[in-house]
């Protein structure tokens, strides 16, 4: 942007620009000088020697360029300010400090918006409400009088810093911050622009030093829990607030408050409060506003912004959130329908959480791998129960469906691989019924690897599993498409009449009766017992299978190295005559010295397997110390942390299977064409009559028992 031109006063003296210059020359140049990035986290201010920078470049006019020596000396009897002693003014809160300023302004044609009188933006005001005591510091009022009669109140009092790290923070954030609605309600009577926005990098939200609030006055007043603020901002005779204004995320104060809640009880307690305090206000004063549907620039409205980052005490007090006040019922999510004794009817608003919908908050759930709290918050009303319904209605049948399918599938797959054929690869195709058979069976496995291929690709994108989130989100999906991987290879040395073929096709068989497991998450004491033997193995057995290779191949290492092949040391290892075309693979080959010493792991080694070492004590101490560590002491490690880990993860693994069969859930859901989608569509829609005007809305009736009490009776709304 083009700054406007403007010329500023310059009273010094014609020596003092020189020696100005003489310091900055004697200063460290730049290979002794910060980096850049210390430089951006200086503190915005301090009670210790500032680095006070001039920013800006102006063209300035020397006042005593071509005076004569009585008028130099007449100036100099004025008081002089430069930015050093008016900043050290204010800092001090005296008002007495600054007589005198407004006649040296004057008299020099300075004013306090001149670059002379800032530092990286920051000006006397910023530093004055910096430096509070008690809330007060009277040099605030004097500075704002001063610059009203000079004429720039407005840009004095927006002032804000220019550097990268506090860019756009103005006096009416730094009066926010420091609780003080006085000056609060002063700087807004005196054109404070309250949507000035603090975008600098402190202000955005990343891993270092940083405090996000949502860039905007009214966002800082309600992330820090200042309601008296709040209410002025939004309504105030001078500049009221436009509840709509977004930062540079796109995030309004409602997104800001999400993003600033962490989970803890008076967290968000607070955050809850202010969060149902603002959406109410805005809703008496400006009716036909709809603050919570705003999207921010990621396509995300507030609740869908909860549930993106796992905050779980507030999305639950969006989603089951109910008003009972006439003015705001229609902010209402949960709607009492009737109750009568312990039973009660409610009906929960569907409106963005629906999977029938596009970026739905059970879709942002499901399929958000970085989400913390993801179990606990599908168990929030009314998700829990909406996915049993979706099984219930059309998920569990075509579940059932896709089992049968994979049953035949798999049966076909493994009658072709029994019955392959003898001789040269590939086969010719023979010209009878079973010849027909069997090539119409190769068709339908390869098809079948060809849509585990694709169909993994897809899941894996769209799900984009880590090693955290692997169990729920990609375990299944990538077992699935290492099966496609391993036919498709097979398939194609098969075609290049390479007998290696054979190797593949039976890992891929193998691999696809154990993937015949997925299925098992369509029972709950299966899909549990299934949750936890993956626990197991990518969490016990990997440790233990890494910790064993590093003891089997070190010690197969030594035990290779003692071995002595030489003629003169051969002993027969077996009773049996060798033939003379038989060559026995010898200890010196580390394959088999591998292969024998795995056999000590389970127990059917044999202590007297060679003869051939050079040094009978040595090899003697490897071989118990191999059985020791590994027989004897990672072996009963590996049950008892296994017998540990189903104690403590029996809940885990049903939460986990719980979120496993939600992925099923809405993996099935997509790929019903959309005129099943909105048959199979669970819930209602309800016109809430009086309570919200004609209003319609999709709902999903939950019903709820609670314990009886002796004021039993009944009531109802009157709902269509």
């Amino acid at each position: 942007a083009i700054c406007p031109f403007s010329l500023e006063m310059d009273d010094r003296s014609s020596d003092e620009p020189t020696r100005s210059k003489g310091k900055k020359k004697g200063r460290l140049g730049p290979p002794f000088s910060l980096g850049n990035s210390e430089r951006q986290k200086a503190p915005m201010d301090t009670d210790y020697i500032e680095d006070l920078k001039n920013t800006n470049t102006k063209l300035r006019i020397n006042l005593n360029f071509g005076r004569k020596q009585e008028d130099n000396k007449y100036q100099e009897t004025i008081k002089k300010f430069d930015v050093k002693s008016l900043f050290a003014a204010v800092s001090s809160g005296d008002v007495s400090q600054l007589q005198g300023l407004e006649l040296y302004l004057h008299r020099t044609m300075k004013h306090l918006t001149n670059s002379e009188y800032q530092s990286n933006g920051k000006n006397a005001l910023l530093k004055a409400l910096l430096n509070l005591k008690d809330g007060r510091n009277d040099t605030v009022e004097f500075l704002l009088d001063v610059a009203e009669k000079m004429g720039d109140l407005k840009e004095f009092v927006n002032a804000a810093y220019t550097d990268s790290y506090y860019r756009g923070h103005t006096a009416l954030h730094i009066a926010i911050e420091r609780r003080s609605k006085y000056f609060v309600e002063l700087l807004v009577r005196k054109g404070a622009d309250v949507h000035a926005k603090a975008c600098g990098k402190f202000f955005q939200p990343h891993d270092g030093p940083s405090f996000y609030f949502g860039e905007l006055p009214l966002s800082l007043a309600a992330c820090t829990n200042q309601r008296d603020v709040v209410d002025f901002l939004m309504d105030n005779p001078y500049q009221k607030v436009n509840i709509m204004e977004t930062d540079s995320l796109g995030n309004t104060v409602l997104h800001a408050l999400v993003l600033v809640a962490d989970n803890s009880t008076e967290n968000t307690n607070f955050i809850n409060s202010m969060y149902d305090h603002i959406l109410t206000r805005t809703t008496k004063l400006h009716p036909e506003i709809l603050v919570e549907d705003i999207e921010n620039k990621e396509g995300l409205n507030p609740l869908k912004l909860a549930a993106k980052t796992g905050k779980i005490g507030l999305f639950r007090n969006m989603i089951q959130r109910e008003f009972n006040d006439k003015e705001i019922v229609h902010l209402s999510r949960k709607f009492t329908e009737w109750v009568y004794g312990p039973v009660q009817s409610s009906l929960y608003d569907l409106a963005s959480v629906d999977s029938y919908e596009k970026n739905s908050v059970m879709e942002i759930i499901v399929y958000g791998s970085t989400i913390p709290n993801r179990p606990e918050m599908l168990q929030t009303e009314p998700l829990s129960k909406l996915l049993d319904d979706k099984w219930d209605r059309f998920a569990k049948w075509m579940f059932l469906i896709n089992f049968i399918s994979y049953i035949l599938y798999l049966t076909i797959f493994t009658t072709v691989a029994y019955h392959r054929q003898e001789g040269k690869v590939p086969f010719p195709v023979e010209n009878t019924a079973m010849g027909h058979l069997y090539l119409v069976g190769q068709v339908i496995s390869a098809l079948g690897a060809v849509y585990f291929f694709f169909k993994g690709i897809s899941d894996l994108r769209r799900k984009r599993p880590t090693l955290q989130t692997l169990l729920v989100d990609g375990f299944s999906e990538i077992l699935f498409f290492i099966q496609a991987v391993l036919f498709i290879i097979a398939s194609v040395l098969y075609c290049c009449g390479k007998k290696e073929y054979l190797g593949f096709m039976v890992l891929c068989l193998a691999l696809s009766w154990i993937n015949l497991l997925h299925f098992s998450r369509g029972s709950r004491h299966m899909g549990i017992y299934n949750v936890m033997i993956q626990q197991m193995i990518l969490g016990d057995v990997l440790l233990f299978l890494f910790v064993y290779m590093v003891y089997l191949f070190g010690f197969s290492a030594a035990v290779v190295t003692l071995i002595d092949d030489s003629p003169n040391n051969m002993t027969a290892t077996s009773l049996t005559e060798e033939k003379p075309d038989c060559k026995n693979p010898t200890f010196n080959d580390f394959r088999f010295t591998t292969l024998e010493l795995f056999k000590f792991t389970i127990g059917m080694g044999d202590l007297e397997f060679t003869d051939q070492y050079q040094y009978k004590e040595v090899f003697y101490v490897l071989l118990i110390s191999y059985i020791v560590f590994t027989y004897i002491l990672l072996l009963n490690m590996l049950i008892a942390l296994m017998n540990k880990t189903v104690e403590k993860l029996s809940e885990e693994s049903r939460n986990i299977w719980k979120l496993q069969r939600a992925v099923t859930i809405l993996d099935l859901e997509r790929s019903l064409p959309s005129f099943l989608r909105r048959r199979f569509r669970s819930g209602v829609e309800k016109k809430l009559g009086w309570a919200c005007g004609e209003e319609t809305r999709w709902c999903f009736r939950l019903y709820h028992f609670q314990k009886p009490n002796s004021d039993v009776g009944c009531s109802a709304r009157r709902f269509v």
